[in-house]
Order: structure tokens, then sequence, then C-alpha cells
């Protein structure tokens, strides 16, 4: 039922959605910046001070250790080079699997939407997808972060929506012109999925970059570390100088602090990306999930 705004009921209406996500968006944010300001502060305000928005005397020790370390840099490199190849390769394979399961005509297609559907509810488990990923000799490599989750069925509906509304006269006049399947889905079908491309594209990076589950199932190598690994065994050790790697044996980094410095550079630079992509991202997300 809509609601008219002009109303007195519609503005007490508006006045209350405004304060609930208001209040929604405080909760979310104020974590994110006790533990920003916590990475600036001095390890005795820590300890003082159970929570505070700005700390009394910023301070960049933290920072300035954490990029001297040879473990972080190696960690931050890893986890760019998968996060990129990862996405554009989990990316290809939903669109070039999408766009064929978005043509009635395909025979077998009721089968194969019935088997997609039937993975988002039902799933093998982690020892059978551990067992596959060491069958397949994946073990310690890079792919077994990438391959296993290679395609998501949810993202790969929306997208089989997003092409079922693509006007079929456009690839219809192309096949006509002797375009073939492959041309008018290179040619015609991908030109119009730039907004679907950044939404998939943002949200295959997001769940790499923040995965840590399957570095730890997969990853032995500490030299393959991912920046979420990483961050993972700086919050649980309690030796920091043998997580990170001493540079100063006479320097002791503070504990708190470390981890607070961490947890904010493993977050920023994928925040980065939003303000990017955000044109893109709201118009994919509803284009692609109105239709079935």
């Amino acid at each position: 039922m809509a609601v008219n705004r002009s109303t007195p009921a519609g503005r007490v209406f508006d006045a209350v959605n405004v304060v609930v996500l208001v209040a929604l968006a405080v909760v979310t944010i104020l974590p994110f910046i006790y533990v920003t300001a916590g990475s600036f502060a001095k390890e005795s305000e820590l300890a003082e001070r159970s929570f505070f928005l700005w700390p009394r005397e910023v301070v960049t020790d933290t920072y300035r250790y954490i990029f001297s370390t040879d473990t972080f840099l190696r960690s931050l490199i890893v986890t760019i080079a998968v996060t990129a190849v990862g996405m554009i390769i989990q990316v290809l394979l939903t669109f070039t699997m999408a766009y064929p399961l978005a043509k009635r005509h395909l025979p077998g297609r009721n089968l194969l939407l019935n088997l997609v559907i039937f993975t988002m509810v039902f799933s093998g488990g982690l020892i059978p997808t551990y067992l596959i990923v060491r069958e397949l000799g994946l073990l310690d490599t890079y792919w077994a972060l990438i391959l296993p989750l290679a395609i998501n069925p949810f993202y790969l509906i929306i997208v089989k929506n997003f092409f079922q509304e693509l006007p079929e006269e456009l690839q219809e006049a192309a096949q006509i012109d002797g375009c073939t399947e492959l041309g008018v889905f290179w040619r015609i079908v991908l030109p119009l999925s730039k907004p679907i491309i950044a939404t998939m594209g943002l949200f295959y990076a997001v769940a790499i970059w923040n995965d840590f589950m399957s570095p730890l199932l997969y990853i032995d190598d500490s030299t393959k570390w991912t920046l979420q690994m990483f961050v993972r065994q700086v919050t649980v050790s309690s030796d920091m100088a043998n997580t990170l790697g001493q540079i100063d044996p006479n320097y002791i980094p503070p504990e708190q602090g470390l981890k607070f410095s961490v947890i904010v550079v493993a977050t920023v630079p994928i925040l980065l990306l939003y303000p990017f992509l955000q044109r893109h991202f709201a118009k994919g997300i509803l284009i692609g999930s109105v239709k079935g």
C-alpha cells in the first residue's frame, strides 16, 4: 500500500524511516570508527579507555611497522593478484553460463536451471569439497582460492534474468547481418551489460578479498598467505614479532593497536571500490532481480 507523503501520516512515516536508517548506520559505522581511532592511539590509551572515537594523541607507529614487514607486503600483493584474477575468471564463467541459460529455446534449459537452483539449497559440504580440491592437486595453490566457488548460483540467476530483459530484436538483427552467437554475445550483449558486469565484479571481488576460510583450509605455505589470513594470524597470535617478522629486535609493537591497524588496512582498499562502482551497482542489481 502506497503512503501519501503529503499527509501527516506520510510525513511521520518518512521521519520514522529516517530515524531508523540513521540509527542502523550509526550502529554499523561506530565499530569501524573505534577500530580506526584505536589504530592511531597509544597502547596506554587503549588500556585506559574502553571506547573512544578520537585518540588523545595520534601516532602512526603501528602502520609504519606493518608496512615495513615483508609478511604484510607479500600478503597484500597476493591478495590483490588473487582478487583481480579470480574476479575476472568468475565473472567470465558466470556470464558465459548465464547467456545460454537465458535462451528459452535451449534444449535441456529447465533441467540445467533446476540443477543450478538445487546447488543453492544443498551443497556437498566442507569435507567433500576439501577432498575434491585435494584430488585435483589444488592444495597449497592459489587456484584453490578461486575455482571451488567460481560460479555463484545466485549471481548466475541474476545475470540470466538481466540477459532475458535485453531486447531480442537487437540480437536477431545482428544474426541477420551474419554475426555468430559468440559475436552477438561479445559485440551486442556485453556492451549493454556494463551495470551488471560492475555489480557482479564487485560482489565477486569483495567475496575473494574477505575470504579467509579457503586459505585456512587449502594453504599451508605461509608465503602464500592472503591478507585476511594475515589479519587472522595477527589477531589470534600471542607472538606478534614472529607472525609479522621482526624488523628491529629492540622494538616490541603494541599488541592491541597492531591488531586494529591490520584490520583497517585490510578493510579500506575494498571500501574504496564502492564509490567508483556505485552508479553501476545500484542499476545492475535492480535490473537483474525483477523477472524470473
